[in-house]
């Protein structure tokens, strides 16, 4: 069987070496086609196309990965006809005329008083508090380059609405962190059950669950590219 190409999309205060170690889980299953975005964090727009363009990129059959704000841009993005499925990591999944601000508003998380805005508009989450918000179960040196590293978005970008979400026509999968202080797991678990997905697993994780647990995050990815080119 022929395994799809996968492609992974980064969230806020990351980019895309945050997937460094689900990368090396992936590369040990067999996948030799795997490509992690780097967007501009600019708005949902930009980000979108920099995803559709690497997606056109491909040959033949695409997974779309996203993690955290990742999961709004491949919901936006899915619809391309080539993408075979949806695998969402601790993310926003929204639906028509949600963004990732309104659903954060709902269930608003533990970090919510680390984030600073700079005078171009960016937001920042304060490196001080980077380790406690983002990645508690990762070691603090990790933390520290994750902190220093931070790519922060533009914050015009939490209003951004999905017009068309990708997992209402295609399979999905989702990974809850339970330990999430940046997405409320009460927003994860809602979010999820009504995408109708094909699994979910909850794993006892802070939101970088991609880099504390990259083996269970590479295992829900694995299974999910060999049930999409199945059908």
């Amino acid at each position: 069987m022929t395994k799809p190409s996968i492609i992974l999309a980064h969230g806020f205060w990351g980019g895309a070496a945050h997937w460094g170690k689900v990368i090396v889980e992936l590369a040990r299953k067999g996948y030799t086609n795997v490509r992690a975005v780097e967007m501009p964090l600019t708005s949902l727009a930009d980000d979108v196309e920099r995803t559709r363009k690497m997606i056109a990129q491909q040959k033949g059959p695409v997974l779309l990965v996203g993690h955290s704000y990742g999961g709004a841009v491949i919901t936006q993005a899915g619809d391309q006809p080539n993408v075979v499925g949806l695998v969402y990591i601790a993310s926003f999944a929204p639906d028509a005329g949600e963004s990732p601000g309104g659903i954060t508003h709902q269930h608003l998380p533990v970090a919510a008083p680390n984030l600073e805005p700079d005078s171009d508009g960016y937001l920042w989450l304060k490196s001080d508090k980077f380790h406690e918000s983002f990645c508690q179960d990762l070691s603090p040196d990790d933390a520290l380059v994750m902190a220093v590293t931070q790519k922060a978005p533009l914050a015009s970008t939490f209003g951004d609405v999905i017009t068309t979400p990708a997992w209402k026509k295609k399979p999905s999968w989702y990974q809850i962190s339970s330990e999430d202080r940046m997405i409320a797991p009460e927003n994860q678990l809602k979010m999820s059950a009504r995408l109708n997905p094909r699994k979910v697993v909850t794993l006892a994780a802070s939101h970088a669950s991609l880099a504390s647990k990259p083996a269970e995050v590479a295992a829900l990815i694995d299974e999910a590219a060999t049930e999409s080119v199945r059908g």
